[in-house]
């Protein structure tokens, strides 16, 4: 075989084994990066304006507890009448400590009312970092019990991470209770109402976001997914992805506002709930449920 024919075979054979390599070293690399979840619409319940406007959870400890909701009806007169006039979307672990968010109009702390698994409450107060909101809209507990996950009003780059109070026991009720790291947004986020875990590293979130701007829809539903699990030592990142537009459907027209959410690892059910415009958010405001399909 002449020279040049030897090296035109050569390089042939060298393409294709290049080519060869480069489909095994592709069956062999990790999957990319799941694409955005789709979640379905499968029902509703009407939200009650005055106890499940605000926020709502499902509880694990005791088995067979009814879900809990939150709303301006659900605070006691012993907790009103010190100043602490608004309560966010609550959470539970998965050993049954039950928490809601407090806030009052003005001042330099929020507050967060622990319900042990005994029934016994408790309450852990925190003065705001320098530059922090006042607003307490949620709170997330992570899988593991030991952090909780909180979130600021307006147009944000992070999310708070706080020990659990209650459970982490590095927290006391006679101590204040300290930020300990933060989440890192890749995107802004708006108006965050809630957010919840569905996994170790992965957060499902309610934004009332009423521009648009920042993901081309308002009202966005949000997953968060987490570089690492929170520690409470160090900042972990976190990649926003805005998966669909919360319904947005009453009798009446104007400006309907996102609120809580919750996701049920038992069933599967998330649930965001919806309040209505105008006289509305008496007859129809509602708790949507999604699945994953």
């Amino acid at each position: 075989m002449p020279a040049s024919a030897r090296q035109r075979c050569h390089a042939v054979l060298a393409g294709l084994v290049t080519l060869a390599t480069a489909a095994v070293v592709s069956l062999a690399a990790p999957t990319p990066a799941r694409a955005a979840d789709t979640w379905t619409e499968t029902g509703s319940d009407r939200a009650d304006p005055l106890t499940e406007s605000q926020g709502l959870t499902s509880v694990e400890v005791p088995a067979n507890s009814p879900n809990r909701y939150t709303g301006i009806g659900t605070i006691p007169l012993g907790v009103s009448s010190r100043g602490w006039n608004h309560v966010g979307d609550p959470d539970a672990s998965y050993d049954g400590y039950y928490i809601e968010p407090y806030q009052r109009d003005s001042g330099n702390s929020k507050m967060f009312r622990v319900q042990a698994p005994g029934g016994a409450w408790s309450e852990y107060v925190h003065t705001l970092s320098a530059g922090e909101a006042l607003n307490n809209s949620w709170a997330a507990i992570s899988p593991d019990g030991q952090w909780m996950l909180s979130g600021e009003w307006g147009t944000m780059t992070r999310l708070l991470v706080f020990p659990t109070p209650g459970v982490n026991p590095a927290t006391s009720p006679s101590a204040n209770l300290p930020q300990a790291s933060t989440v890192r947004l890749d995107h802004a986020v708006r108006d965050v109402q809630g957010c919840d875990f569905s996994g170790p590293t992965t957060l499902l979130c309610s934004s009332d976001d009423p521009e648009g701007s920042l993901f081309g829809l308002t009202k966005p539903l949000l997953r968060i997914d987490l570089s690492a699990a929170p520690n409470g030592t160090a900042a972990v990142s976190g990649h926003v992805t805005a998966l669909r537009q919360l319904p947005l459907r009453s009798s009446c027209s104007g400006t309907f506002e996102a609120e809580g959410i919750d996701y049920d690892r038992r069933s599967g059910i998330l649930r965001v709930i919806v309040v209505s415009p105008g006289f509305c958010v008496l007859t129809d405001s509602k708790t949507y449920k999604f699945s994953r399909s």
